[in-house]
């Protein structure tokens, strides 16, 4: 046997051993992101945060941190015998321009889904973000060919109705200093925000699918890089207009819980959020955009008990039958991919040459 397809039944086994762990440290970071950057983000504007586009720049500002693993990804390579894995860049024309276009899309769904935090209690932003399951599964469809089933079309109808509910009764949600134009700005908002979201989910599995490069975990680092910095970039743009550079030394100082915190608040929002989105490319990667999306949603009642707890947030009725509405989406979607899983599994797929789940280029 030759050395090289030696290294290469090596690499196959590793792919094999890893592809799981990889993806429960993913799961962990999306979890992590998605269930503690709302609570930031809220805690920022109840103590005297006002400025959105600042907000929504914080959502993906954080982008240096994912330089650390790429530097420590590439020193590994650098010990490698193969003179490809001591590039420092994978990424190929085709794959910086989605991710360019991606990235602007992703700017845009911060300041939409920023606005919504802004105006909305979490509690009731979390819910209607549930509905990105719907808006996921619709894109998955078009763009990357996903099946629906009696079971996700049964979801999204649920996630719908959920949204509905928390729509028609919002006398006793809407905070005591904000109009009831501005609560339902924050609303529909948020709706945009899932919708945009929902779409861009399914852009990066299309971008793994038509890349013609073998998509490692180290290109995906390098994707999200490119993602985040276009997306900041859309904020700093939005910065710069609404002169939020100018505001923040004055807004630290008078921000409630003092200034030492207000900048502890900013970072740690940064940072939290990177865990977000990174997590969320990563299970896309290996899995898929409607199985990150899924996990988002799963996390739900969590974030929800979280805001209850943290600001006291009221959990009346209406929000008890919307997450009632919005698991039983989760649970008849789930249930649906999970009897389509095991019927697949039954039948022998001829495996994709472009995309392997992990390779040796981690």
């Amino acid at each position: 046997m030759e050395p090289m397809e030696v290294k290469k039944e090596d690499d196959a086994k590793i792919s094999k051993y890893l592809r799981k762990p990889l993806l429960l440290v993913n799961c962990v970071m999306l979890s992590i992101g998605n269930c503690s950057g709302p609570l930031l983000m809220r805690l920022y504007f109840v103590r005297g945060g006002k400025r959105i586009w600042f907000s929504s720049w914080l959502e993906t500002g954080g982008w240096p941190f994912i330089l650390l693993p790429l530097t420590a990804s590439y020193f590994q390579r650098r010990r490698s015998g193969s003179p490809d894995d001591k590039n420092l860049f994978f990424m190929k024309p085709f794959v910086f321009i989605a991710c360019t276009v991606i990235g602007i899309l992703t700017g845009l769904d911060d300041y939409l889904y920023a606005y919504g935090v802004a105006r909305l209690p979490v509690s009731t932003s979390s819910l209607i973000i549930a509905s990105q399951l719907g808006f996921t599964a619709f894109f998955a469809f078009l763009l990357v060919r996903q099946k629906f089933t009696s079971y996700s079309i049964n979801s999204v109808f649920l996630l719908t109705v959920a949204a509905v509910v928390l729509g028609l009764h919002t006398s006793g949600d809407r905070p005591a200093n904000e109009s009831k134009k501005e609560y339902f700005m924050g609303f529909f908002m948020t709706i945009a925000a899932s919708a945009l979201y929902g779409l861009v989910l399914p852009m990066v599995e299309l971008t793994y699918k038509k890349a013609k490069q073998v998509i490692t975990y180290s290109l995906v680092m390098e994707m999200q890089l490119v993602i985040s910095i276009f997306a900041t970039l859309v904020c700093t743009i939005g910065m710069l207009v609404n002169k939020d550079f100018e505001v923040i030394p004055r807004e630290a100082r008078e921000y409630e819980l003092g200034e030492t915190k207000y900048y502890l608040v900013v970072a740690c929002t940064a940072f939290i959020w990177q865990f977000f989105f990174l997590g969320a490319i990563g299970v896309i990667f290996n899995g898929s955009s409607l199985l990150a999306v899924v996990i988002i949603t799963t996390l739900l009642p969590v974030t929800e008990i979280l805001a209850v707890f943290f600001f006291q947030e009221s959990f009346k009725v209406e929000k008890g039958i919307s997450l009632a509405l919005s698991l039983w989406g989760f649970a008849s979607y789930f249930y649906g991919e999970f009897k389509a899983s095991k019927k697949s599994n039954q039948i022998p797929k001829p495996g994709n040459p472009q995309h392997h789940p992990l390779s040796s280029h981690v």
